[in-house]
């Protein structure tokens, strides 16, 4: 099965030989994936809606891989029990949604050995919940597809010691490798931000818009500061 480069990059992440729970599967692409390639024996594929569910069952089906490919209707880990998965995959949902769920199944996550995650949204926030509840990421990954960027990443259970916001903004591996993608949109955020500056400066100086030209100036110090990591 050929993947799309952002669920491409997601399966790559996971380690050869775990067992997998992948918790919002929508059409089970890369818990088929996983299974052909032979980098997972067997996945729990796991879905809040019936609709996407039925439609990984058919996938699956005409895949052959019924015996190897499990779906289940489940909000979040609520139908997974302890042991049955030794990775989870959480991708294609905002970080609240995937921090709410990691909150709800902590005690069946503590069980498992690495974390596939991809939020949507919030990420900066996401990042600091995984190291303020007990998870440290240890690879990153992020993909352009269809002009839109998504940063991905591996997490384990440890301590996690980053200070600085840039790291959590924008990830720390990914600066520390100065990752070509991660310049590309860093390069957009700085021609975004510096329009935005420019058009508050214009406009009339109400509280609210020297307020706003305040937080867009500490944004655009944040971008400022990542780009400077790659020189």
């Amino acid at each position: 099965m050929e993947l799309s480069e952002r669920l491409y990059n997601i399966a790559r992440l996971a380690t050869p030989g775990l067992t997998v729970a992948d918790v919002g599967c929508d059409h089970a692409y890369v818990a088929i994936y996983l299974v052909q390639q032979s980098i997972s024996p067997k996945i729990i594929a796991m879905d809040v809606r019936k609709g996407p569910l039925k439609r990984a069952d058919m996938h699956i089906r005409e895949a052959g891989l019924e015996g190897k490919i499990e779906t289940r209707l489940s909000d979040g880990v609520k139908e997974l029990k302890t042991g049955e998965a030794e990775c989870l995959i959480l991708a294609g949902m905002g970080g609240a949604l995937m921090q709410k769920i990691m909150s709800e199944g902590s005690e069946i996550l503590k069980e498992m050995v690495e974390f596939i995650l991809q939020p949507q949204s919030e990420i900066a926030q996401f990042r600091h919940f995984l190291q303020n509840d007990g998870y440290h990421i240890i690879a990153e990954s992020i993909v352009c597809e269809d002009g839109k960027y998504y940063p991905m990443f591996k997490a384990i259970h440890g301590s996690m010691n980053d200070t600085e916001e840039i790291d959590f903004r924008y990830g720390k591996i990914l600066l520390q490798d100065k990752n070509p993608v991660l310049y590309q949109f860093l390069c957009k955020e700085q021609e975004y931000y510096q329009r935005l500056i420019k058009e508050l400066q214009q406009s009339r100086r109400t509280e609210r818009i020297i307020k706003r030209e305040k937080e867009v100036e500490s944004e655009y110090q944040l971008v400022v500061e990542a780009l400077n990591r790659y020189r």
